[in-house]
Order: structure tokens, then C-alpha cells, then sequence
């Protein structure tokens, strides 16, 4: 006979005969919330109390087991039974407590089942501690008693990374027990009945030892100290303590734990993990989108191959279209590469490949792009050009097909002026290469009907892509923040300091590539053209530095030509000795007095330059909340993660010192730099930007 409890509004129990079941059901992933801790703490403890129950089952309802902790609760007091707490009295429980999981079992929920006696895996699982994504470790017991399970070498790597491993590798660890099909609760019985009969062996994973192993810890401590993240060292720091006492190695892990919660870089990636979710709160988000099924792209080079290659891999139909047969062609490749890539990275699985290309269709013809539901133009930076082809689509494309463009800086209001349907222009800015990188600026113009813009959204969640919304101006949000900083790069060298200077401060200061380096991998022929089309309105006050003009000159546009501020030898790169010639040639035409900078200082300015110009893109409403500037330059421009973006990292250092700043540079030059009003709003009244960002 059956008997059900419901504990907590989460948490159930179900006693049949000698087995008795705990159920977990907080949709959508069953996070492991305060009513969830209440929960599991009350009906261990009431099994245990029951003489007729011989054998405890954990499973869960829905999709997934649990896939971690209630972001909700992020940022406060954690209301007892905390979750190390709760996983203490699973483990001490008197009856052997087998846990099931399935879909997704990741931080706290693999901390949870760490605590059971047994674990069955159902085909399909992922488990995973990625704690150390957001700065943090495992705090309810998952570096000691992950070791004890896989040994100090296989966890280190799980718990350092918070890679996701798949079932059947956990099984080959030793992380559980068995791999079976079947109900989530179909399956808890007949673990639970196995416990009974004696076929499935249980034991408390905190009595098992765990094995030194000095040299594996030595060399991940090596391995780490090179990074700009504190976490993963503290990591290695609670996983050496796995061999002692479990609870003097729990003792050490929250104290552990709480240093890293508490640490800035903790901050800034919990910052950043927010931002995913909210960029997607957009005015028009109870719009309908519009169906897509067939996507057109126009322009078969890097960021029209990498778009169609995008929304192959994301299963759609895609429609090339190209000038002439040999780019046609070429694009055809490049697709074709993209896809053999994503095969060997694992990205595609090599049965679906035929199917996949076979979705591709290419033509001279722009005429086929006329059953396509969204057309994607994705040629070079030319008025004239997008233009003229707008006008094509408007006569050639379907009633209801969205018409976008991929420019990078170009006015989407001019573009949309071409057609009788600027409602159904936007702009879709992809960054390069668009097949591999996350972030795409939806930008939206005067005309733009909100189903429209809520189909660029949904285009975006479909490609695996964060969208930002941005408004129309030069450059929109990403591109208009970086011609301003990347002036005062240009100013730095102009003034006394190499491009490899520059380039390792901003390394330094947690970014992959100095923006010397990301201009040589760009192609400095891309900056040199936008420098030329935007000369003409030039302000006669702007210092100009022709540094990379005279780089250009010469033909060396970067990676692409061998050379540009570094000279390239497959993957190795050295500073180029001529860059250092037109330097110092510049610098005596100019007459400019060479300055030293620390790195620091190289910091300071880069940075504050950042911050002037994204707080002008929040002034002028291209940006709606300084979190959405974050999120373009936290995926889309390598900004350092830990640091949580330009604006984030700008409430660390205070409005303030950032006004001081800003007055003290414009002694050299007051017409770059200048102080923003909203800035200058907030040092008056002590308000910072996450202010700003409250209900993101």
C-alpha cells in the first residue's frame, strides 16, 4: 500500500512497504531552494524515524535532477538548513539512501547526491561542479568527497574547470554507480529493492579515503598560477584537505568558500552570469516573433559564411546568394570548413553532417532569396552598396520576411530608407567568427516594428547567442565604446609606451589580447577604412594619430599579411622592429615629449576611457541599462569575465575617483577627455550603476 506526505510545497515523500521515495519537484530545474533544503532535512529525518522503512530513494520530477542552487537566493543570507547541513544528514541517515539522476545534475544537486549511499544514472546525465564559474567552490562537501569517490587527479580536473562529464564517463570514475533507462521514480524503486535484496551495494561516501597524491596537487597549483582567477588555486587549497578527516576538510572547504564568495572576482562573475538573463528584458518581449524556418544570406565572406554556418548548426535552411560563381564558390568552402570543424570539435555530430550541408543552397540569383522568412545582408561597409541591395530585397522578399543587416557601424534608419518597409528592417550585428562567437547587437531603428525586434531575439536563442539590444548611432554599443578607448591606446604609444606595452598591461588586467594584437587579428585594414569614411567629419580639436595609417601604408594589415604591430610565424608573434620606426618618425613630426607608463597607469586610462564613452552610450539611450553594455563586452570583446564588465568594474572603483580621473587627463587634452553628466550626476549623489541595474 502506497502512502504519500508532501513535506515542504517542493518535497514529497512516498512509503511503500519496506521502501519509501523522497520527490523533488521545483520546476523548471529543481533547484535546490530553502523549501527544498526544508524538505529533504524533514524527510530523511522522518524515514529514519519509521521502523517499517528499510531503504531511502531520491529521484526527481520533470526534465532534470537538480541542476544547482535557486539563483534567486543569490546575493542573500542563506536561511538554515544550509545546503552543507542538509548533505551531512543525508549521509548520517540510518538507512541506506540511493539517489536517481537524470537530465542535468550539477552543483549543489551533485553535492546532494555525493551525500547518498548510492547513485544511479539514467542515460543521458551530465553532472558537473562549475562552482568555479562564478568564482566560487563546491561548499556542501563537494571537494572532499568528490576525491574520495574518483581520486584527486580526475576531481581536481572537474572541480578546477566545472566541466560537464557525461554518464558513462562518470560510471568509468567511479561517480556512480550503475547506468540504467527508464521513469525517474520506476527506477528509485527498483534501486531502492536492489538495496533490499542486496544487488546494489551502498556505503557512506565520507568513510572511504581518499588517496595522497602530492604530485597531481603540485602540478595544478603550477598549472593555475599563471590565471587571473582566484578560485580554482582555493580549489586545489579544499581538495588537498580530502585526505584528513571529512569534517575537518568541510570545516576548511566553507571557510574556503566564503573567502571566495566574498572576493570581487566572485562578484563580477556572478555579475556576469545575471547579464545572460537580463539582456533578454527588452521592451518589446510580448511582442509575437515571427516564424523562421528559411534564413537568406547575402555574401558569401568570413561573416556571411560564418552566419549561414551559425544557422545551419542551429538546423534552419539556408539560402546563399553571392555576386559572382567564384565567391559563391568560396563561400560554399568556407561553410563546408566551418562544418568539418564543428564535427572535430564535437559541436555536430558526425551522422547529422550530410543533412546539415545538405540544408545549404547557393545561387548568383538573388531572386531565390524570395521565399526566405529573415534575410540576412552581410556585405562589406558601403552606403551605397546596402542600399541599393535593400531596395532588391524590398521587391524580391515575401510580405512579412524580416530584412536585416549585419554592419558593423553603418545608420540602420538610412538603410531601411531604401525599402517601402522600414518596419521590417533591423540590424543584426554578428561578430566574427559569427559561428563561434556568442554575442549579436539587435539593433533596433526608428521604424522597426517590436515583432521584428522580438524575431531578432528569438533568432538569437535559437543560433545559441546572447542578444543586446542597441540603438541606432555609429557603431551602436560595442564598436562606438571601442573607437573611443582604442584612441587612447593610439595616444599612450603616441605619448612614450610600445603597443607591447599596451597590449601586456591589458593582458595583465584579465583580457586575452591586447588591443594591438586584436587589431592585427581583426585586420588593420578594417579600423584604417572606417578611419577614412569618418574623416571627413573629423572634429578640427580631435589629437589624430596616423601611427596605423602609416602601418597600412605599407600593406601590413596584421595576421592576414604576415605582419601589422607583430611580424607572424605560424603562431608565434614578435613585435615588428619597423612599427618601432614610424613611431619615433611620428612622434618627431609631432614634436611629443616621451613619457614612461606603468602598467597601472595604462590600466587606469584604457579603462576610464571605456567607462567615459559607455556611460555617454547609457546617456543617449543606444544601451538601456549599463548591464547590456557589460554583456556586449563580456562576449562579444573578451572583457575580462572576473571582472563582471566596463560598467560593473566601474562601480569598483567609484564615480568619484573615476570624475578625478577624467579632470586630471584633460590638462593633456580636453577634448577627448570630458566628463559625462550622468557621471558627474553620480559622484554628486553617491549612485552607482548597478543602481541602475536593479529589476535587470
Amino acid at each position: 500500500m502506497t502512502n504519500t506526505t508532501q513535506i515542504t510545497e517542493v518535497i514529497g515523500i512516498e512509503r511503500m512497504g519496506e521502501v519509501a521515495l523522497i520527490r523533488i519537484d521545483n520546476p523548471p530545474v529543481n533547484a535546490i531552494s530553502h523549501a527544498a533544503r526544508v524538505g529533504f532535512q524533514g524527510a530523511v529525518e522522518q524515514l529514519n524515524a519509521d521502523p517499517a522503512v528499510k531503504v531511502i530513494a531520491i529521484y526527481a520530477a520533470g526534465r532534470t535532477f537538480i541542476a544547482g542552487a535557486d539563483i534567486r537566493e543569490f546575493g542573500k543570507p542563506s536561511a538554515a538548513p544550509i545546503l552543507p547541513d542538509v548533505c551531512t544528514t543525508l549521509e548520517n541517515s540510518d538507512k541506506p539512501l540511493v539517489s536517481v539522476l537524470h537530465g542535468t545534475t550539477l552543483g549543489g544537486g551533485l553535492e546532494l547526491a555525493l551525500s547518498t549511499h548510492a547513485r544511479i544514472a539514467i542515460e543521458g546525465l551530465k553532472l558537473g561542479l562549475p562552482e568555479v564559474l562564478l568564482g566560487i567552490l563546491p561548499g556542501a562537501g563537494g571537494t572532499q568527497r568528490l576525491p574520495r569517490l574518483i581520486g584527486i587527479p580526475a576531481a581536481l580536473e572537474m572541480i578546477t574547470t566545472g566541466r560537464h562529464i557525461p554518464a558513462t564517463e562518470a560510471l568509468e570514475l567511479g561517480l556512480v554507480d550503475r547506468i540504467t533507462t527508464g521513469d525517474p521514480r520506476e527506477v528509485a524503486i527498483s534501486a531502492a529493492n536492489d538495496v533490499l535484496t542486496g544487488a546494489l551495494t551502498t556505503r557512506r561516501t565520507g568513510l572511504l579515503e581518499t588517496k595522497p597524491d602530492d604530485a597531481a596537487l603540485t602540478a595544478m597549483s603550477d598549472k593555475l598560477q599563471n590565471g587571473h582567477l582566484f578560485s580554482p588555486l582555493k580549489c586545489v587549497e579544499a581538495i588537498a584537505a580530502s585526505t584528513g578527516e571529512l569534517t575537518d576538510g568541510l570545516i576548511l572547504e566553507r571557510r574556503l568558500f566564503t573567502e571566495c564568495l566574498n572576493s570581487p572576482q566572485s562578484a563580477g562573475l556572478i555579475h556576469a552570469f545575471f547579464s545572460e538573463r537580463a539582456v533578454a528584458k527588452i521592451p518589446e518581449a510580448k511582442a509575437t516573433p515571427r516564424e523562421i524556418a528559411t534564413i537568406g544570406v547575402i555574401g558569401g565572406g568570413t561573416m556571411g559564411s560564418g552566419i549561414a554556418t551559425s544557422a545551419l548548426l542551429a538546423g534552419l535552411s539556408v539560402v546563399l546568394t553571392e555576386v559572382a560563381d567564384e565567391a559563391l564558390q568560396r563561400g560554399i568552402a568556407t561553410i563546408t570548413k566551418n562544418l568539418e570543424g564543428a564535427v572535430k570539435r564535437g559541436k555536430l555530430r558526425a551522422e547529422k553532417y550530410d543533412a546539415t550541408l545538405a540544408a545549404l543552397s547557393a545561387s548568383t540569383d538573388m531572386g531565390t532569396l524570395a521565399s526566405a522568412d529573415i534575410v540576412i545582408e552581410a556585405v562589406y561597409e558601403d552606403m551605397a552598396v546596402k542600399k541599393e541591395i535593400f531596395a532588391k530585397l524590398d521587391s524580391i522578399c515575401k510580405q512579412g520576411a524580416v530584412l536585416a543587416t549585419n554592419t558593423s557601424y553603418l545608420d540602420i534608419n538610412e538603410i531601411g530608407s531604401a525599402t517601402n518597409r522600414p518596419e521590417d528592417v533591423i540590424g543584426l550585428h554578428f561578430f566574427s567568427p559569427a559561428h563561434v562567437m556568442r554575442l549579436l547587437e539587435v539593433v533596433v531603428a526608428d521604424s522597426t516594428a517590436p515583432e521584428v525586434t522580438a524575431t531578432g531575439f528569438a533568432l538569437a536563442k535559437r543560433l545559441r547567442k546572447i542578444a543586446v539590444r542597441a540603438g541606432v548611432c555609429d557603431g551602436f554599443i560595442g564598436n562606438r565604446i571601442l573607437a573611443h578607448y582604442k584612441m587612447v591606446a593610439d595616444y599612450l604609444v603616441m605619448d612614450g609606451a610600445s603597443p607591447q606595452d599596451v597590449d601586456e598591461a591589458l593582458e595583465g588586467f584579465g583580457f586575452a589580447m591586447g588591443p594591438f594584437k586584436v587589431g592585427d587579428l581583426a585586420g588593420l585594414d578594417i579600423g584604417w577604412a572606417t578611419r577614412k569614411r569618418k574623416a571627413a567629419t573629423r572634429s578640427s580639436d580631435e589629437r589624430y594619430i596616423p601611427i596605423s595609417d602609416r602601418i597600412c601604408e605599407n600593406g601590413w594589415f596584421g595576421r592576414k599579411t604576415g605582419k601589422g604591430f607583430y611580424v607572424y610565424d605560424g603562431k608565434t608573434a614578435t613585435p615588428n622592429p619597423e612599427v618601432a620606426n614610424i613611431i619615433n618618425a611620428e612622434r618627431l613630426k609631432a614634436g611629443v615629449p616621451v613619457q614612461v607608463f606603468a602598467h597601472d597607469e595604462i590600466v587606469d586610462r584604457y579603462m576610464t576611457a571605456m567607462i567615459s564613452e559607455a556611460t555617454r552610450v547609457l546617456e543617449d539611450g543606444i544601451a538601456q541599462r549599463p548591464i547590456d553594455v557589460d554583456a556586449v563586452f563580456l562576449f562579444g570583446y573578451g572583457f575580462p569575465r572576473h571582472r563582471g564588465g566596463p560598467l560593473h568594474y566601474a562601480d569598483t572603483i567609484g564615480a568619484t575617483e573615476l570624475v578625478r580621473r577624467i579632470k586630471a587627463y584633460a590638462g593633456e587634452d580636453p577634448h577627448y577627455w570630458q566628463v559625462p553628466k550622468l557621471l558627474e550626476k553620480m559622484a554628486a549623489d553617491g549612485s552607482t550603476f548597478a543602481d541602475m541595474n536593479k529589476g535587470a
